[in-house]
């Protein structure tokens, strides 16, 4: 007797289900709510029914129905969504058109309106299950209904900035214009036309200031007048728009020669120049509005009149700009993917790069189906050549290690081919070993890098067997390696001096002795843990500090 209550749930939760994903599918407010309806059409099987939301001054408004004429609905009751139960002017149309049941829809922060469903088909009654399924539909409902609403509220405002930026049309054109002068004599030109047709001005002087030297650009006013004025006159320490009665106070030689608005152009609030504009020829007065369009167009003009001097410095800005991305870009594909999974051991590294690019590299490369390789390397010096020179490490290595060639041996041929390839003064510091999963054993040589600690039985051993820094010299003595085997628990720390080195807000350094007192206390944590753990400790201790160099760690533990 239970199989059909139970498949009637659960059509029921199928039902809900897609019920919120269509209606989650679109910000569309009537889309939404034509859902709402259509679903508890077909799952209540209502005749008719209609969704009224909350309207601004606070009364249900229908903003969609469905089995109703137009002309009933216009017949809809002015009730507020707080009251509207006990009204009489809803309780008569609730009843005059069969309306049936009723359910508040509310949000977490808002009452946002009331559905409404007529009688049933057969005239049956609404049932405790139907009312549970219709407050769940409203549940859902009312989220998708307030984001709707949202979007509808961005769209107002939305137009409302249109017209705005409409108004600030013609300042972007000129913009366009003056970002594509480096001649002073052209700026002026452009400014005194783009007044003159904004604002019908038939007098008028465009001046540039620099130190107490000044220069006039433009002019309608006799030049030798405007001289003798500006002469007199310590125009730097105009800041803000002169006009009226201050005009008369202060400068009251520019009134003389009918100048009845002056307006600086600065930058960075220092004024490098003045507009002095006359009356307008249809006799308006100068608004505010006038005053801040001057103003931005005088803006843009004495922009582009910087533009001259500082046009290298940002061309000298972009190249350099342009190599640390390339540098970035290379240095971060050098590093892997993901990590293999071993049966013997964790693997976890970590790598973050300093303001300026660097060459801190580590990879882990499957050899087989039980040797990996791991590697952490640190190439001298920033930038694309070290990116590009930890590129051609990588690709050394890669071709290298899957020939088979002894790990020493292996070492001899990559630093004569880093030699080859590097300019004086470039070495890389390098380290690289094979793990055996099945031996548990690491054979490693160490070509001038900061030693691994391997953690045992609360004591360090530093790896150090191997030979000189890569790229110093062709290989003249051999480098040595040395195979040794690992326990259960042992943990081994590979790390570059961005981690030692790394500085506090006292310029005190992290150290190699705080780095080996830490990895002693870690005990019973995963690969993973421990280099979150390192991390955290070195962020720490530099907190509120620039990161002075990349910082790269690559942790193994053994199972």
């Amino acid at each position: 007797m239970q199989y059909p209550d139970k498949n009637a749930a659960l059509r029921n939760l199928s039902a809900l289900v897609d019920f919120s994903n269509l209606i989650n599918s679109s910000l569309d407010l009537n889309f939404t709510l034509n859902n709402m309806l259509l679903t508890c059409f077909s799952k209540l099987l209502a005749t008719k029914g209609l969704i009224a939301l909350n309207s601004n001054n606070n009364s249900l408004e229908v903003k969609t129905f469905k089995g109703f004429s137009k002309d009933i609905i216009s017949q809809f009751p002015n009730v507020s969504i707080d009251d509207f139960e006990n009204n009489p002017d809803f309780k008569n149309f609730a009843e005059e058109n069969n309306i049936r049941i009723c359910q508040k829809i509310v949000s977490s922060n808002n009452k946002l309106g009331v559905l409404c469903l007529g009688q049933r088909m057969g005239g049956s009654l609404y049932d405790e299950d139907d009312k549970s399924f219709l407050q769940t539909i409203v549940n859902i409902g009312a989220t998708a209904i307030e984001n709707s609403q949202i979007v509808e509220e961005l769209k107002s405002v939305n137009k409302r900035l249109d017209a705005k930026v409409n108004q600030l049309g013609s300042l972007f054109d000129l913009s366009k214009e003056f970002s594509g002068i480096l001649k002073v004599e052209m700026v002026g030109k452009l400014l005194v036309f783009s007044i003159i047709g904004q604002l019908l001005v038939s007098k008028f002087a465009v001046v540039t200031c620099e130190n107490n030297s000044y220069r006039i650009l433009e002019t309608k006013i006799p030049e030798e007048k405007l001289k003798g004025i500006i002469k007199d006159c310590n125009l730097n320490k105009i800041t803000s728009p002169i006009r009226g009665d201050e005009l008369n106070k202060e400068f009251e030689d520019f009134r003389k020669v009918g100048i009845e608005l002056v307006i600086p152009m600065t930058i960075k609030s220092e004024t490098k120049g003045l507009i002095l504009l006359g009356r307008r020829k249809n006799e308006v007065e100068y608004t505010q509005s006038d005053i801040e369009f001057v103003s931005s167009v005088g803006s843009l003009a004495i922009i582009s009149i910087e533009n001259a001097r500082l046009f290298e410095e940002a061309i000298e800005k972009q190249r350099l700009e342009k190599d640390l991305e390339i540098a970035r870009n290379i240095q971060r594909n050098l590093l892997p993917g993901r990590i293999p999974q071993l049966k013997n051991f964790e693997i976890a590294a970590f790598n973050k790069s300093a303001r300026q690019v660097g060459g801190d590299y580590y990879d882990v490369v499957t050899l087989d189906d039980h040797r990996t390789l791991i590697a952490i390397a640190d190439v001298s010096g920033k930038g694309v050549q070290a990116a590009l020179l930890m590129a051609n490490l990588q690709a050394f290595l890669k071709s290298i290690c899957k020939q088979n060639i002894p790990i020493n041996e292996a070492s001899n041929l990559i630093n004569d081919l880093v030699s080859e390839n590097t300019t004086m003064g470039s070495f890389i510091t390098f380290f690289w070993g094979i793990i055996d999963d099945e031996a548990r054993t690491l054979t490693y040589v160490n070509a001038g890098h900061n030693p691994p600690l391997l953690v045992r039985d609360n004591e360090i051993i530093k790896l150090r067997i191997g030979g000189m820094i890569l790229g110093v010299m062709s290989t003249t003595i051999p480098y040595e390696s040395e195979e040794i085997e690992l326990r259960k628990g042992d943990r081994i720390y590979l790390f570059t001096d961005g981690i030692t080195e790394a500085m506090s807000m006292d310029n005190e350094e992290f150290s190699d002795e705080k780095l080996e007192d830490f990895v002693l206390n870690q005990k019973d944590l995963s690969a993973d843990e421990l280099i979150n753990s390192l991390m955290k400790e070195v962020r720490n201790y530099t907190a509120g500090a620039d990161q002075s160099d990349d910082i790269t760690s690559l942790i193994l533990k053994v199972n």
